[in-house]
């Protein structure tokens, strides 16, 4: 089994939408309701959106392969709003290549994006049920704080904020 990891482009918005349609109701089915992974599967992974997100200079958009096959994919934010931080705002992997080190081997490779960009941390939101948490935390995230984000339709994201120092050499 090796996994490689390739920066994604324009081409590979069906990959990443094929993912995660795949990956949502998994992650998801006993946290949110349908409506809301619906919603949130429309909003966040419209090939518009997507395109914005892998065109923009400050997003790195890496899909991960195992043999070649597309299981999972990263999206991150470098220098977010205007800090010396990186946010990854996505992260699935499909579920069949759970704990198989894809979603370690995703997360280093923007670690390595934030060092080169001179970031200090990384941060993301993970939803407070979503046992993932437990894998950040075991790859070195420390819960910072809580949040409740309302998306619209009276929806909302109740997320753990989770933060990983950059070391510096």
């Amino acid at each position: 089994m090796k996994i490689s990891i390739q920066k994604a482009c324009l081409k590979d918005v069906s990959t990443i939408q094929n993912i995660a349609l795949k990956t949502w109701p998994d992650t998801f089915e006993n946290i949110l309701s349908h409506k809301q992974i619906q919603y949130m599967l429309e909003w966040m992974y419209n090939p518009p959106s997507l395109s914005k997100q892998i065109a923009d200079e400050n997003f790195y958009f890496y899909l991960a392969f195992i043999d070649k096959i597309p299981c999972g994919f990263i999206s991150a934010e470098v220098n977010y709003n205007h800090s010396q931080t990186t946010k990854v705002h996505k992260l699935y992997i499909l579920p069949a290549y759970q704990g198989q080190g894809v979603g370690k081997k995703l997360v280093n490779k923007i670690l390595s994006i934030a060092t080169q960009n001179n970031n200090i941390k990384l941060t993301l939101n993970v939803n407070k049920n979503n046992p993932a948490k437990y894998f950040y935390e075991k790859i070195g995230f420390i819960l910072v704080k809580e949040e409740l984000i309302d998306i619209g339709n009276n929806f909302f994201m109740n997320d753990f904020v989770f933060e990983k120092l950059i070391n510096r050499q």
